[in-house]
């Protein structure tokens, strides 16, 4: 058990760091002149929008109830 909470804290912690590194860069400037974040955050608010769908989706093809269209 605490094996998982350690990795559950682990990944909080890496995403925590990587968005105040984020939020923390000066993005100002001429284009190109300053660094891209590491992460790109409206890419992963998507990712966690559909990602209920596509698990279901996946868990269904798994177990073979998928809907073939």
């Amino acid at each position: 058990m605490r094996m998982f909470f350690g990795i559950i804290v682990g990944i909080i912690l890496t995403v925590g760091a990587a968005y105040v590194s984020d939020s923390i860069r000066n993005t100002s400037g001429p284009e190109g002149s300053f660094d891209r974040p590491m992460v790109n955050w409206d890419v992963v608010g998507h990712n966690l929008k559909t990602l209920p769908s596509t698990l279901q989706e996946r868990w269904a093809r798994l177990t073979g109830h998928a809907k073939d269209n």
